[in-house]
């Protein structure tokens, strides 16, 4: 995938999380980590998407700026990497609200892994 398509992935994935937030926090289920963020989101919806949109487009344009440098093309990748990893909160988030719990299952079974490989290999 070329980088154009990275920081546009990028920024969907920005505008998702955004839109995912603002669902989560005002149906009761989630609250915002991050204090400025959520003293925009006290503000309206309207302020906290509009900051989190500029600033996940100002992020995707210079990663692409200075995509051929190998610095931005791994913290481009890392960035992806994050947001990937928050959709699976925000999947959780998901069953959570809808009342499904088996997820819960999940955790405590991944959670055991690193025991089980220790306890396979001594």
């Amino acid at each position: 995938m070329n980088a154009s398509a990275k920081c546009l992935l990028l920024f969907a994935l920005n505008w998702l999380d955004a839109q995912l937030t603002i669902i989560w926090i005002r149906g009761g289920w989630a609250t915002e980590g991050n204090a400025l963020m959520s003293h925009l989101l006290d503000a309206g919806d309207l302020p906290f998407l509009l900051t989190k949109l500029a600033i996940g487009a100002f992020v995707a344009v210079v990663l692409f700026r200075w995509s051929h440098l190998a610095l931005a093309r791994r913290g481009l990748t890392g960035v992806l990497g994050l947001y990937v990893a928050l959709m699976f909160v925000h999947a959780a988030t998901a069953f959570s609200a809808f009342g499904w719990h088996a997820h819960e299952k999940l955790v405590a079974y991944v959670a055991a892994l690193p025991d089980g490989l220790f306890a396979l290999l001594s």
